[in-house]
Order: structure tokens, then sequence, then C-alpha cells
């Protein structure tokens, strides 16, 4: 449920972001803004996110994230609508939506970490042994006798 409820956030801000930028600031259509946000807010939550957060510090995540949400606006907008200045508008984009992230991320992870403190007490801590001993066999031999 809570990556639910971190999606919908996700989405939301992406698309009155790029709603503002793109759809007034570009005179981008409705339709194409919601199917870029929509996109976005996917592939961004899938690997920014979860992934590369996960594995990462903000910073590097809000990093890969620009370069994530540079490259699906050009490309969308470019694809999408016939009109100059796509390149400004995947540029403020993109500067717009990594200040969203960057607070965005310190969210994920207070999220995530609230949700893992009961799936603590299974993971193993890395610190198990195995006995050894010089012994082959558990019996003696008897060739002293």
């Amino acid at each position: 449920m809570e990556h639910l409820k971190l999606f919908a956030m996700k989405f939301i801000f992406t698309f009155a972001i790029l709603f503002i930028l793109l759809g007034a600031g570009f005179g981008i259509p409705f339709g194409d803004v919601f199917l870029i946000s929509l996109v976005l807010s996917l592939v961004g939550y899938a690997v920014g996110d979860r992934i590369v957060l996960d594995r990462t510090k903000n910073t590097t995540a809000t990093l890969i994230d620009v370069v994530l949400i540079f490259g699906f606006v050009y490309f969308m907008t470019e694809a999408l609508t016939i009109g100059d200045g796509v390149l400004t508008a995947s540029f403020l984009s993109a500067l717009s939506l990594a200040i969203f992230e960057y607070f965005f991320h310190q969210s994920v992870v207070r999220t995530m970490e609230e949700n893992e403190t009961d799936n603590d007490a299974f993971i193993p801590a890395g610190e198990l042994r195995t006995e050894a001993s010089e012994e082959l066999t558990p019996y003696e031999d008897n060739d002293e006798k």
C-alpha cells in the first residue's frame, strides 16, 4: 500500500510541475503532458526510487533521475508534438523535477525504513560460522591396540 501512495504522490507532483512548464509554458496539450507524466512516474519510481535509491545515496539517485527525466521528456515531447524549444523544455523540466525528487527521495527512505523494522529480525547479520575440526570420521581408528 505504501508503494501505491508513494507512486500517487510522485505522479501528482510530476504532473503538476510538467503541466505548468510544458502545458502553460510551451503549449503542449493536456493529454500529452498526462502521458509524459504517467510514463515518467512509472519508470522513475521503478528505476530511480526503488532500484537506484536502495543502492546509493540521495544525491546520486537525484542525478540519475535528472538524466532519466531529461531523456524521457525530450524524446516523448519530440515524438508527441511538433514545435520548437524541446531542448529548453526538457532542461527546465529536468531541473524543476530534480528539486522535487531530492525531497521525495527523503520521503521514500523514511517510509521504507518504517516498513522494514518488522522484517529486520529475520535477516541474518552475516556473522554465520561453521565448525571445523581435524576429524574426518566420528570414530577413532583402533589401530593402536
